[in-house]
């Protein structure tokens, strides 16, 4: 039952080119930044990566598009990032988008053992090209495949040596989907505790769908885009 890899590069070790990879994060947030790094360093290419997007030019995911490691990504959101448009322009990138709801239930539906399901989002567009197509309860649906991948790669707050997870907050967001879909599921926390410290009725993503489990380090936590306005002086009274 003891799960826990040293760093990420011996929880990484086995991950070969053209691997299938899942990863969690919503932009730059909740983002496996020890796993992105080591698969950089790795050098794998011909990578399909699942995520919400692909990070930003420099930042998350972004860095594995610059390094020329990825193939195809399956994304409901492709901005912020000017390699990515660069690269899917000229024809180098195979993109696979999907609205960001449907794209969350088929991926909780590959964790959840559902192989399909009918959903009307996106019946009528150039989404549901090419796809089966039903009536049900008078409305048009389109039928989407789950979706499944060799390594999840999520990061969470708190895990211990089982691989139970709790998330904090906003990065929570694809996470626990991710974790359920990989057919291999590595976890990065930033504290690792021992069996029997996380509150049984707090855990987010229970043990049986964590393979490996490690904790990272050196996190930045990058923001995509900081928006403020200007500091107003108070009204004197």
């Amino acid at each position: 039952m003891n799960k826990v890899f040293a760093d990420a590069a011996s929880a990484l070790s086995d991950v070969q080119d053209g691997a299938v990879i899942l990863s969690g994060g919503f932009g730059l947030s909740g983002n496996p930044e020890n796993c992105i790094r080591e698969l950089r360093h790795k050098g794998v290419k011909g990578l399909t990566i699942v995520s919400n997007n692909c990070g930003t030019t420099d930042k998350g995911l972004g860095v594995l598009l610059a390094n020329g490691q990825v193939k195809k990504m399956v994304s409901s959101y492709v901005g912020e990032n000017k390699i990515f448009e660069k690269l899917f322009l000229s024809g180098e990138l195979e993109v696979e988008l999907c609205p960001q709801g449907t794209l969350a239930e088929r991926i909780r539906a590959g964790g959840a053992g559902i192989p399909a399901f009918f959903t009307p989002t996106a019946y009528g567009t150039k989404v549901a090209e090419g796809k089966e197509t039903r009536e049900i309860d008078g409305k048009r649906c389109v039928l989407e495949h789950a979706i499944r991948g060799d390594f999840a790669i999520v990061k969470a707050w708190k895990g211990d040596a089982w691989g139970n997870l709790v998330y904090r907050n906003t990065s929570r967001n694809f996470n626990p989907m991710m974790a359920a879909a990989g057919k291999v599921t590595i976890a990065e926390v930033e504290e690792l505790v021992p069996v029997g410290e996380l509150d049984p009725n707090a855990i987010h993503t229970p043990s049986i769908y964590v393979q490996r489990i490690f904790q990272g380090k050196d996190y930045e936590k990058p923001i995509e885009q900081r928006t403020t306005r200007p500091r107003t002086t108070e009204r004197s009274a």
